[in-house]
């Protein structure tokens, strides 16, 4: 599941939770809701921990340059 399905969750969990007054005997929706969007909120969480440890940026290194010809006149 990437970010836009964790987004998708939350916002649906939002819309059953607090935008509807819809009864029913078996399923509780505020409850669906509500654990949809903590579902959402942990996904958020855990792919942008993850997106983070993948762009971990490595400094470059600085080339090094070897003389092989030496320096004319001297010899070691």
């Amino acid at each position: 599941m990437g970010l836009g399905g964790c987004i998708l969750l939350i916002g649906a969990g939002a819309i059953l939770t607090f935008a509807t007054d819809w009864q029913t005997e078996s399923v509780n929706l505020d409850l669906v809701g509500l654990i949809m969007m903590a579902v959402g909120v942990i996904g958020v969480a855990t792919f942008t921990s993850i997106a983070k440890r993948r762009r971990a940026v490595v400094p470059p290194v600085a080339p090094t340059y070897v003389d092989e010809g030496g320096t004319p006149g001297h010899r070691p």
